[in-house]
């Protein structure tokens, strides 16, 4: 999630904890912790492409902040103690303040290394990275407290209880979709093997769905509020790669993004894309992984994300599609190369 979004949990979880301990102080070191684990974007792991599927990695890793969040209560418990502070709240704050965060980049669509150094990417995908609705009455909380002080903790207590059922909405709400998928899938004859859902933006009532097929791989819309409960689906050319060699840059990539990739050829580069975050043609991570010489060869360069050009769209037909309207699709416009299947 957002840095916003991080630092407004940190800070209602350390004010729910601190109880009538809780003031600005309390709330700001919490604030603090709950954006720490984000740092690791300043380090550099050599290439584009590691620079993404690295991210969340150590940094997120239950594994590191339980016995990290323990040091640091001791540290601070041995030699700055706070008066009225037992090391146990103390610790409690740390830790919930610090494994908040990673537990909440769980429900996005961006993998998270929970159990690093083991290997593996964690992804609930029921709730945009930027979702105000689940931000605002952590938001609210936190204000509230500072208007009335001596209820402080009690605001932040609901601030969390309202945001927490936001999340478990956006589970329901996906589990409803994906149902209504999977009858589509079927009722059209296509696979349905892997299917690959995520809210679209700001929301979690309109959502995307990605389904991979051999040669191809089907994209739709669908609203919570759509009468008619049928998926349509957009085909794109899923492509190959044409290379003998396969680079681990690549492999890093296919295993972050669970094999939800496409290649193609552009302006003689060779593009391997993300499918899962964007739509219809038009994703966020888009790497340069070769180039082809004049004889047709291709050579291998080091990844590099490409710049995306911006998409514009009526967001008057977004809101329209996502209160139910399915006669249009307003990133259709920009699909190349499509088909419709209904």
């Amino acid at each position: 999630m957002d840095s916003i979004t991080q630092a407004a949990l940190g800070a209602t979880v350390a004010g729910a904890v601190a109880g009538k301990r809780c003031n600005g102080k309390v709330l700001l070191a919490g604030a603090l912790l709950g954006t720490l684990p984000d740092l690791d974007v300043l380090i550099s792991y050599s290439d584009d492409v590691a620079n993404v599927v690295k991210h969340r990695g150590f940094s997120h890793s239950l594994l590191i902040l339980l016995p990290f969040s323990l040091m640091l209560a001791w540290l601070i418990d041995r030699f700055r103690p706070i008066a009225d502070w037992s090391f146990a709240r103390l610790w409690t704050l740390i830790a919930l303040a610090l494994i908040t965060h990673p537990l909440l980049d769980y429900f996005t669509s961006y993998g998270t290394q929970l159990l690093w150094p083991i290997s593996g990417y964690f992804s609930a995908s029921s709730v945009f990275i930027i979702d105000p609705l689940y931000t605002v009455p952590l938001l609210l909380a936190l204000v509230a407290g500072r208007v009335r002080p001596q209820r402080a903790s009690r605001w932040c207590v609901y601030g969390l209880l309202l945001s927490s059922l936001y999340l478990g909405w956006g589970l329901t709400a996906k589990q409803l979709i994906e149902r209504r998928a999977q009858d589509s899938l079927a009722a059209l004859g296509l696979p349905q093997a892997s299917i690959f859902l995520t809210p679209t933006a700001f929301n979690t009532l309109l959502w995307r769905v990605v389904v991979l097929d051999d040669a191809h791989y089907w994209e739709g819309v669908a609203s919570v509020l759509d009468r008619d409960q049928q998926v349509r689906f957009v085909r794109q050319p899923l492509g190959h790669w044409p290379l003998a060699e396969t680079p681990w840059q690549l492999e890093q990539l296919r295993t972050f993004a669970n094999d939800f990739v496409s290649y193609r050829v552009e302006q003689d580069q060779l593009i391997v894309s993300d499918l899962r975050l964007g739509a219809f043609g038009h994703t966020y991570f888009q790497y340069e992984f070769a180039i082809q010489a004049g004889d047709g060869q291709w050579q291998m360069i080091e990844p590099i994300l490409r710049q995306n050009d911006s998409i514009d769209v009526d967001l008057s037909q977004i809101k329209t599609r996502l209160l139910g309207d399915q006669s249009i699709g307003p990133w259709l416009e920009t699909c190349q190369l499509c088909t419709w299947h209904d």
